[in-house]
């Protein structure tokens, strides 16, 4: 095969460490598949890594990018054909294993799904990783009991790609979400997707007793710190906490209280560890009941591999709303 176009991360400093350069399949991890990629996407993560913010790879020099999605060009294993359209998010990818920023991608075929009739590449990577993560931590949520009735879902983050798809997806599932933020001119944007309030985190009073009144039947939390906490205090019996992610702090303040007399259910999501079965399923999940309706409001950012490293900034400031698509060919 001809050399290809990558992005290649090359030290934890990123930055000028990190650029597109011509490679090969030789210079990729091992795996049984390998993918002509089409479109991936940027996520935090993938903008931590990009600019040396945060160590996210563990080891270097890797091509960059969370997940991909393409056409299957090889495979070693029956589960997966050549000329499958398929999708690959986390699996390691650009943390172990090299990612989906590039034209060609090789990876285990454990991690491969193949789409959905009802999506296509670009689609699946207008979601990502973003979207995979929003719709396990429904998944896992409903798992465990979450139904409309407990009451309104808060999603806090909710301008980012996981907190813009949350609040999409719960609204098409008939839950009331009341979307949480920094951002003071995002009203109509997350009203479009289907929130039914809109909160600012700039004014909202957290308060400090063990136990707050009891306001929501559950949460979707993408900033930890401060508001986790609050969470974990002012949700309503019995309902569910899905933590995603850490933007706002590391630290969780609060007491048992919560967990003992209310019965509120803390879930980590990780949705870079999970089994190939519930992969399938998510995705299935996502292209039917959890399917967003706005999807082309969220996405709205497409550019190259070379334009990457001009959209990494925003990423860290927390000043990016909805998700970008990366043109892979």
């Amino acid at each position: 095969m001809e050399a290809f176009r990558a992005f290649r991360i090359h030290s934890p400093a990123g930055g000028d460490d990190a650029r597109v350069e011509t490679i090969t399949l030789d210079d990729l991890s091992p795996g049984g598949v390998v993918i002509r990629g089409e479109y991936s996407s940027i996520n935090y993560k993938d903008a931590l890594a990009g600019t040396g913010e945060g160590r996210i790879l563990r080891r270097y020099p890797l091509v960059g990018g969370v997940d991909v999605a393409g056409t299957v060009i090889q495979s070693d294993d029956e589960r997966v054909r050549e000329g499958d359209k398929v999708v690959v998010n986390g699996c390691g990818l650009s943390e172990t294993q090299d990612g989906g920023f590039a034209e060609y991608a090789r990876v285990p075929a454990d991690c491969v799904v193949p789409l959905p009739e009802s999506l296509d590449t670009r689609t699946a990577m207008g979601l990502g990783t973003a979207g995979f993560t929003a719709a396990l931590a429904i998944h896992r949520m409903e798992l465990n009991g979450q139904v409309p009735a407990l009451g309104p879902v808060a999603v806090t983050g909710a301008t980012g790609g996981v907190g813009s798809l949350a609040v999409d997806m719960l609204s098409g599932l008939g839950y009331s979400v009341t979307a949480i933020t920094s951002k003071t001119d995002a009203a109509d944007y997350l009203q479009t997707l289907g929130a039914h309030d809109v909160l600012n985190v700039k004014t909202m009073e957290l308060g400090n007793k063990p136990l707050e009144k009891a306001l929501w039947g559950g949460a979707v939390d993408n900033v930890g710190g401060d508001l986790l906490g609050w969470l974990t205090r002012t949700l309503r019996p019995d309902g569910n906490i899905a933590s995603i992610g850490l933007a706002a702090g590391i630290a969780l303040n609060t007491t048992v209280m919560p967990f003992i007399l209310r019965g509120v259910n803390l879930l980590g999501i990780n949705s870079v560890h999970v089994p190939r079965d519930l992969r399938l399923q998510v995705w299935q999940r996502i292209a039917t009941d959890l399917r967003p309706r706005h999807l082309d409001q969220v996405a709205t950012r497409e550019v190259s591999l070379e334009e990457l490293p001009a959209q990494f900034p925003a990423y860290i400031a927390g000043t990016v709303t909805g998700r970008t698509i990366v043109r892979l060919q």
